[in-house]
């Protein structure tokens, strides 16, 4: 991953093979060209105070995601100054707000792909600030080359290697704050971009059990109680819901246990990720044409794992407990099929109608587990539904709770970390449509409003008197456009951000 540094060195004098400034527009109440952001001044000395006018020149507004290249003028080291858009210029007495930044830097970072080092001169006031620009670089200089020829990817013909170093300038690297910004922007970023690696590894290779090898060799290395039940010990304990998923694969299911214990914790959250490794839909196969991206069905386990390394690496003081629940989908004669019935963990049957709605079966087993520890909360992310894409789009996932406060608590956690999410309703009844005439509940109910049902579903096995949210992460866990800002192609990491803050207003006192 991209080396960081903070420096408070003149960027005039700096051996860079880039320096990278802040590019604002005009505000309502100063409108005009493009505005040179704070943190550029030696830059645009450098240009004689003209460097607003040549951008203008070639074409640069100070739009978001805008990038201008063009050669350093004398008086600087480096040879290549890279102007990139912050968007809209605040207005007077405010600064750049955390997203801003983290996006800037994240889409010049990509921008300078194969590029040994680069000097960021982005407007920094504190130590947050500083943080989001770490942020973003890490986070948009991802790359997922693992299958590639090393010698073409050095060569340059499958593309560029990341940028190795990145240098943030205005950072103060004795004072202990932004010190903390920057190693909790490593933390978060390097288990986020695991999590994107693990998206992104082909199902042949990540299967349920590779999946808990992966869990299992990071809990030992951050000091992570983990422990991982197998089919036997599925079927020992009862769990239909994950066992009926994965009856048909070669591959068995998992339900890996993390555990992060803190000896000062107040609180104690839980959070459970839908683990699918692969998603054929089942006996109720998947049409053509929806098959080539279901290797992203374990995103919301993906986020989890993340969420509580990070939280061991970054020593907060509450409690976080992960429910990894893992299993690979498939059609075969051992095969789950529709109208079959399913005891779950929890005791309740479930009629199966649909075996492509096979989340809620293995977060149902999961949630059920969790509840048993009487956690403060639970929360649960899964790529569950295709009707939160179509009602919220593909990049903002939605934000389902059996409790007003805590959803909302949820939802401010993701807008601190950057992460665009909605709050969405249960309606009572929805819970009609999956009254069944075989079993207690049915896995399908209404089509209408499908991404609510689903949520309605998993309340049901949501421990009595336990506040619990549900995350359906459908839409931007899993990003088959372009990159834009610091999200790449591919597997984003999506809920990473919005697990570990949460857990960190949990150790902060934050949550009721």
């Amino acid at each position: 991953m991209t080396a960081l540094t903070l420096s408070t060195a003149a960027v005039a004098g700096l051996r860079a093979d880039a320096i990278v400034i802040g590019v604002a527009k005009g505000s309502a109440s100063k409108p005009g060209g493009p505005v040179v952001a704070p943190g550029a001044e030696a830059v645009d000395q450098a240009y004689d105070g003209n460097l607003a006018g040549v951008l203008e020149t070639l074409g640069a507004s100070g739009a978001e995601g805008e990038v201008t290249k063009l050669p350093a003028p004398a008086g600087l080291k480096a040879p290549l100054v890279v102007a990139v858009g912050l968007g809209a210029r605040p207005e007077e007495g405010s600064g750049y707000d955390a997203e801003a930044l983290r996006k800037a830097a994240g889409v010049a970072a990509r921008a300078l792909a194969g590029t040994r080092k680069a000097a960021f001169a982005l407007p920094v006031a504190a130590a947050a600030d500083a943080g989001a620009v770490a942020e973003g670089v890490l986070l948009g200089a991802y790359s997922f080359d693992a299958y590639k020829d090393k010698g073409d990817a050095k060569s340059g013909k499958n593309g560029k290697g990341p940028l190795a170093e990145a240098v943030l300038l205005g950072g103060k690297s004795r004072d202990k704050a932004f010190k903390a910004a920057l190693e909790r922007a490593v933390a978060v970023s390097e288990e986020l971009n695991r999590a994107r690696d693990l998206i992104n590894t082909p199902p042949n290779d990540l299967n349920p059990e590779a999946f808990a090898a992966v869990a299992q060799a990071a809990a030992k290395e951050h000091g992570i109680k983990v422990q991982v039940l197998d089919e036997k010990a599925l079927a020992k304990g009862g769990y239909g819901g994950i066992l009926g998923v994965g009856a048909g694969s070669a591959s068995g299911p998992r339900l890996v246990k993390l555990s992060y214990t803190s000896s000062k914790a107040k609180k104690h959250l839980a959070l459970v990720g839908k683990g699918i490794t692969y998603d054929s839909g089942g006996i109720s196969l998947k049409p053509a044409g929806h098959n080539e991206t279901m290797k992203c069905d374990m995103s919301g386990a993906a986020a989890v794992f993340a969420a509580v390394v990070a939280a061991a690496r970054l020593g907060l003081e509450v409690n976080v407990t992960g429910w990894l629940a893992l299993a690979e989908n498939m059609p075969s004669g051992s095969a789950t099929r529709p109208g079959d019935v399913l005891r779950m963990y929890s005791g309740k049957t479930v009629e199966v109608l649909n075996t492509d709605a096979e989340g809620r079966l293995v977060l149902a087993d999961a949630l059920w587990a969790a509840s048993q520890e009487k956690p403060d909360a639970i929360v649960d992310v899964a790529t569950l539904t295709g009707a939160m894409m179509l009602a919220l789009g593909s990049r903002t996932f939605g934000i389902m709770a059996n409790d007003d406060d805590f959803r909302a608590a949820v939802h401010e956690a993701a807008e601190e970390a950057g992460e665009p999410a909605w709050p969405m309703p249960l309606p009572e009844h929805l819970r009609k449509g999956m009254e069944s005439a075989t079993a207690d509940i049915a896995n399908m109910g209404e089509r209408m409003g499908g991404g609510l049902v689903a949520g309605l579903f998993l309340r049901e096995f949501v421990g009595e008197g336990i506040t619990w949210a549900h995350l359906d992460i459908a839409g931007p866990a899993f990003n088959e456009g372009g990159p834009f800002g610091y999200t790449p192609k591919g597997g984003t990491g999506s809920a990473v951000r919005t697990l570990v803050r949460l857990a960190e207003r949990a150790a902060a006192g934050e949550l009721s």
